[in-house]
Order: C-alpha cells, then structure tokens, then sequence
C-alpha cells in the first residue's frame, strides 16, 4: 500500500532533525511529508536540508487541526492508501509505527489510535494531566459508545476512507479527541494499541501542571459543545 507519513509541526527545529531520520529508518518505503505551521524557527529549514522529507510550509499557524487536515489533503490528492501521523516534538517512537500501521494493513479498523495506557510499561509522570487524559477519554467512551483509554493521542493511523473523510472535514479547536466522535458518527471503525512513548528531548510542551487543568476543562466543555454539531459526511 502506498503510504504517507505526515508530521505537523510548530517550533520543532531542534526535534526535526531526529524525527526524520529515525522514520526513514523505520518506515525507508513511506513518503514523508512534514506541515510547517507557520513556524518563527527553522523547523521547515531543518527539514529541508535533510532530504528526506517533502515539505509543506503553511503562511501562518493554522494549529494543529489546520496542519493535519492540509496532509490529508496532500494525501487524498496524490492518491495514498494509508496515512500515518507522527507529531514532530519527536515523542512519538518510529519503531512503533508498525504498531499503528498493522491492524489497517489487515483491514481490521480503518483508524487506528496508538495509547500510551494500553501498555504497562509506559510511565506517566505528571499525575495531573494523567488525571485529565483519563477524564476526556472516560467522556468519549461514553459518547461513542466503545472504550477509549487515550483519546488525546495523536500517533495515529487511517485508511483510505478515513483519508476521504478527513480531507473534507478535521476538527480544529481539540482534534484529537473530536476527531474521534467525528470518525463515529460517519461509521469508522476504531481500534487502539498499546504502544511506547518516550519523553520529549528539547524543547518544552506548553502544558503545565496548570494549564493541563484549564485545557481538561476547555476541551470537555467543546466536546459537548460540538457532539450535535459534528457533520456527517458520509456513509458506509
């Protein structure tokens, strides 16, 4: 199957590099593509420069529903079977990407979400976000209808359906966890697996103690705010 590889990325100079080289060594078959939304660094020099990569440099940062969405886009115009999303802070581990990729390649489930509670070995850190995490996914369980343990992840695989839909329509305050409900509502199939993280190398995420407080609630509040106004786009 043809395959792309999409990598959003804002500010990740220092993590694009690496990024990079380390899914052309899991993946040499897949076509990378990474989004530089609208970066005030040298995240989409950096890319360049490695040749390894074709490279779409947004004018302005759209956030990362705009930056996804514009990959699926590329995807569905250049005709791709499957495609996988990497964030670019370099979090995401390559050698688990064939993880995420087999249950499309068995047509198994036409999206795939790779979690960070499925598998014991993971270690989470900061109990506070932790605590939020579980809260959001809990929530999409109960909207959806099927058990989510990581709804906020974003090491995730789709099929060509999926592509199709998503290159129509991506949620863009809180995507991950409305892409979810968004994916159900026009019948996809979801699945989960258990996969390993590894903690972020240079450079800071925004969310604080603090702010992971405030964006729980900013996103439980937008997910009930938009369950009724979530489309449906098409149908299976």
């Amino acid at each position: 199957m043809k395959t792309l590889i999409i990598i959003p990325a804002y500010n990740e100079e220092e993590n694009i590099k690496k990024l990079i080289e380390d899914v052309v060594s899991s993946e040499p078959h897949a076509k990378i593509l990474v989004i530089d939304d609208g970066s005030s660094d040298r995240t989409g020099t950096v890319a360049r420069e490695t040749k390894k990569a074709d490279i779409i440099t947004l004018p302005h940062n759209l956030g990362i529903g705009g930056a996804v969405q514009t990959g699926f886009k590329y995807a569905r115009r250049n005709n791709y079977d499957v495609v996988v999303r990497v964030d670019g802070d370099g979090q995401h581990r390559a050698d688990q990407i064939k993880k995420i990729l087999q249950p499309i390649l068995e047509r198994e489930t036409d999206v795939t979400i790779g979690s960070r509670f499925l598998n014991i070995l993971t270690r989470h850190h900061n109990f506070i976000r932790r605590i939020g995490q579980k809260t959001i996914s809990s929530l999409i369980s109960l909207i959806i209808r099927q058990n989510i343990t990581d709804a906020t992840s974003g090491f995730r695989c789709y099929n060509k359906d999926a592509i199709e839909l998503l290159n129509q329509y991506y949620p863009s305050d809180y995507p991950e966890p409305e892409e979810i409900i968004f994916c159900k509502k026009n019948n996809l199939k979801i699945k989960e697996v258990g996969i390993l993280m590894k903690e972020r190398e240079k450079g800071a995420s925004s969310l604080t103690a603090i702010n992971s407080v405030y964006y729980m609630i900013k996103v439980i509040l937008s997910i009930l705010i938009n369950i009724l106004r979530t489309p449906t786009m098409i149908k299976k």
